[in-house]
């Protein structure tokens, strides 16, 4: 297996946000973990990524455990809310960081083009509606060189055209493997192989979507039936 997690436990005082979280995700495609706001996605992301010390539990690299501050070399991790070097040209920025980990230097205007950058590239990063922010964070996460990329709700502040544009990019994306937050659920069933279904820190189902109906006794029904008979 690619990654697993093991009983990942995280509280703070009496409110258990993790509670024995476990499960494993397959090397390539893109695995949705799938929640409503306050599932716990978000803690769960910032533990995998060592960013959050854990009361308890493990997460396992290709069977092999890895240390927090180890990780880096792992993964890449895109928080929803960052802003950084929110003062430097979005242009520039793309191509300093390109240039940081080594990516092709064509990728970078690949990218750009791809999300529709490209009338910003002298704009401030700063200045940026949360739309444009949300895919030029998008872009620097696509240029690091990681084989597992943690997206927090990425669809996060994009229109429906723009949803469609970015699932078709990160569909085309052979040489990682993606692990995605979304609380939307008609996104994750048009972009996510695989599913991970998280409830007040628990782990209710795992799977495709048609094991997911089978683990809910479903014959047929969306994601959303299937969260509701799981839950």
């Amino acid at each position: 297996m690619f990654l697993e997690a093991r009983s990942i436990c995280k509280a703070y005082g009496p409110r258990v946000v993790l509670d024995g979280v476990s499960f494993t995700i397959l090397e390539g495609g893109i695995t949705g973990l799938i929640g409503p706001n306050g599932a716990g996605k978000t803690t769960l992301f910032e533990a995998l990524a060592g960013v959050l010390p854990v009361d308890s539990g493990q997460a396992l690299f290709r069977g092999q455990p890895v240390r927090a501050r180890d990780r880096k070399a792992v993964l890449s991790y895109m928080p929803d809310g960052i802003q950084p070097w929110a003062d430097q040209p979005v242009g520039w920025l793309l191509r300093f960081y390109s240039g940081l980990h080594g990516a092709p230097p064509h990728r970078a205007e690949q990218l750009i083009e791809a999300l529709q950058l490209g009338d910003f590239r002298a704009a401030r990063a700063g200045s940026l509606s949360k739309g444009e922010w949300k895919r030029f964070l998008l872009a620097m996460s696509l240029l690091t060189p990681q084989p597992l990329l943690l997206l927090d709700e990425p669809f996060d502040g994009l229109d429906f055209r723009q949803t469609q544009e970015v699932m078709g990019l990160l569909k085309t994306v052979r040489d990682r493997t993606l692990l995605l937050s979304i609380h939307q659920l008609n996104d994750a069933t048009r972009v996510c192989s695989n599913l991970i279904l998280l409830s007040r820190g628990r782990i209710v189902g795992a799977g495709t979507l048609e094991d997911l109906r089978g683990k809910a006794n479903l014959e047929s029904g969306g994601l959303e039936e299937i969260f509701l008979a799981l839950t």
